[in-house]
């Protein structure tokens, strides 16, 4: 006797399959917009096809929509379509992560601002080719995230619904910008403190990662006070959690896997959790060590090595590994402090589950 593979959580209702049809029709409407304009437009709507179709975990959309649900709202196609222009939050927020993190690679292909700089070599123009790179993706990342609004406002939904779900996508997308800036002004200021990479994490992916989504479809549902609060109590230990994972992978990940160089974010000079964690832990020399290599944008295998080794012999990555655990403990026990529907808060627990334990 076989039995069928589960299902994962974030195809349950169908739901990737339709958020990505969402996409699809809306980016093959925006091609057809910008080839109107320009035909040399189209190297823009390829790109941001291969960056929004290729890939991406749909975690926002999914609790988005398992909050939607969650809260008494019935599914609509209207509904999933709206709830899709989270990803192009995401693609605005990763395609200019990318070009200030000088990082190569997304999803194991070039970044936006590496692939504009390709295309101007290949084409013999005039000018810095990185720097038409880097032009291109910040218009490219604002692109993305003007079409977010448009994707939002247009998705169909009653015009109350909307009005609800405005404040939060407009405080969603306010918090990442700002989370964004404080992650660049720690990496010049040098704050090594677990408080400030813990605030950073917060604002820079926590809060748009799950609570927002959360509130936000909570919002279109006209949720009630108590289950927005358990949204936000479940929503945020379970986005630091998230981050923290993702700050391990940065690390220690696979980069079969990532699709990213291995020890990226050692490269990039964050300071994260781990490595505020590793510092604080670590004794004089150590010290010196880590931060004197992290941010050597030539950092080799042999130092990823070397770093990896301090982090883990630190405690450092045993404490965030701690830290993941006890606040996604956090997150699964506010569930259990309101009424919600059976299949979306099985769901919501396991979203938490995927989001923690994923390995790309």
């Amino acid at each position: 006797m076989t039995h069928a593979a589960p299902v994962s959580p974030v195809d349950r209702a169908c739901l990737r399959q339709r958020v990505d049809k969402a996409l699809t029709e809306f980016l093959a409407s925006q091609r057809a917009r910008l080839t109107r304009v320009d035909d040399a437009l189209v190297p823009v709507a390829e790109a941001i096809e291969a960056f929004v179709l290729g890939g991406g975990k749909r975690l926002r959309p999914a609790f988005a929509y398992w909050g939607f649900r969650g809260a008494g709202g019935m599914d609509t196609e209207a509904v999933v379509t709206a709830l899709a222009a989270l990803e192009f939050v995401q693609a605005s927020a990763l395609i200019h992560d990318d070009l200030m993190d000088r990082s190569d690679t997304r999803r194991g292909e070039p970044a936006v601002h590496r692939r504009f700089a390709a295309r101007h070599r290949a084409a013999g123009w005039g000018g810095d080719a990185d720097g038409f790179g880097d032009s291109a993706a910040i218009l490219l990342g604002d692109l993305c995230l003007v079409w977010s609004d448009e994707l939002l406002h247009s998705a169909g939904l009653d015009l109350r619904a909307a009005a609800r779900a405005r404040p939060v996508f407009d405080e969603m997308r306010t918090e990442v910008t700002v989370g964004q800036y404080l992650d660049v002004l720690t990496q010049v200021t040098g704050d090594t403190s677990v408080e400030r990479a813990s605030k950073v994490a917060r604002y820079k992916s926590a809060k748009y990662t799950v609570e927002r989504p959360l509130l936000l479809g909570a919002a279109l549902a006209d949720a009630p006070d108590d289950v927005r609060a358990t949204y936000s109590a479940y929503g945020l230990p379970l986005g630091e959690a998230f981050q923290l994972r993702d700050d391990v992978l940065g690390v220690f990940g696979d980069p079969a896997h990532t699709g990213k160089p291995a020890g990226d974010d050692l490269r990039e000079g964050k300071r994260t959790y781990l490595v505020a964690a590793a510092v604080e832990a670590t004794d004089d020399a150590g010290r010196e060590l880590l931060l004197s290599r992290l941010g050597d944008p030539d950092l080799d295998e042999q130092g990823v090595t070397r770093l990896r080794e301090l982090i883990t012999v630190s405690g450092a990555l045993a404490r965030t590994e701690q830290r993941i655990t006890t606040l996604t403990d956090t997150a699964l026990a506010a569930l259990a402090a309101v009424d919600l529907d059976t299949e979306a808060r099985q769901t919501l627990v396991d979203l938490a589950i995927a989001a923690t334990r994923r390995t790309d």
